[in-house]
């Protein structure tokens, strides 16, 4: 058989496969509401058959817990490459990686963030609060503050970022879905924040309270 008649496709591997899947079930949800989506909207942008989507995730809502749980999750890659330099270094170099994170995975990050249609799901919830602490405690180790004993401080410290990470979200979606800032403000309004966060809020607001 010669190049040119050779087929053009290849069969993919399973962990391939289920990432393909993966993909554009992240991309539907990012494009419509959960209840707009079906299974087979999801096989058929995947061309894939439906029976795979049930083997590698088992139910549509089960898929969409998995889209959430990537999306929102802050690797510890992330903190180990950043420089080792001043806080204006770090923080700059933090909400770049986070805006590329975005750029990348746009339509999934947003269908995380903004779960139209699902309605109220315990079990999202949940997954958006450990996520949401988890990403606190990797912006908290990323700019240097050791692992906290006192579980009211260290409660007090992830609070405190998680209110941050609200912003980020809105930041984001103004970015994003609305137009309304472009990437150069969001970068300047999520690093000034944060510096302000880590530098002047933290020290000051974070106190064993008295007995």
């Amino acid at each position: 058989m010669t190049t040119d008649s050779a087929p053009r496709w290849r069969r993919l591997e399973p962990d391939e496969r289920k990432e393909q899947i993966f993909v554009c079930a992240a991309e539907l949800f990012g494009e419509r509401p959960y209840a707009e989506v079906s299974t087979s909207d999801i096989a058929a942008r995947a061309g894939v058959a439906r029976g795979l989507i049930n083997h590698y995730f088992g139910t549509k809502r089960e898929l969409y817990l998995a889209v959430v749980q990537r999306a929102l999750t802050v690797p510890q890659v992330a903190v180990e490459r950043l420089p080792k330099g001043s806080l204006e270094e770090r923080t700059d170099a933090a909400v770049d990686w986070f805006l590329d994170m975005v750029v990348r995975q746009e339509k999934m990050w947003l269908a995380a963030i903004t779960p139209e249609g699902i309605g109220r799901d315990a079990e999202v919830e949940r997954i958006v609060d450990e996520t949401d602490r988890a990403a606190a405690d990797r912006v908290l180790e990323a700019m240097g503050f050791p692992r906290e004993e006192d579980s009211t401080l260290a409660e007090q410290r992830n609070a405190l970022v998680r209110a941050y990470g609200g912003m980020v979200k809105a930041a984001g979606r103004e970015w994003l879905v609305r137009g309304t800032l472009d990437r150069k403000q969001v970068h300047t309004l999520l690093s000034t924040q944060l510096r302000t966060l880590v530098a002047e809020v933290l020290p000051a607001a974070v106190r064993t309270p008295a007995h």
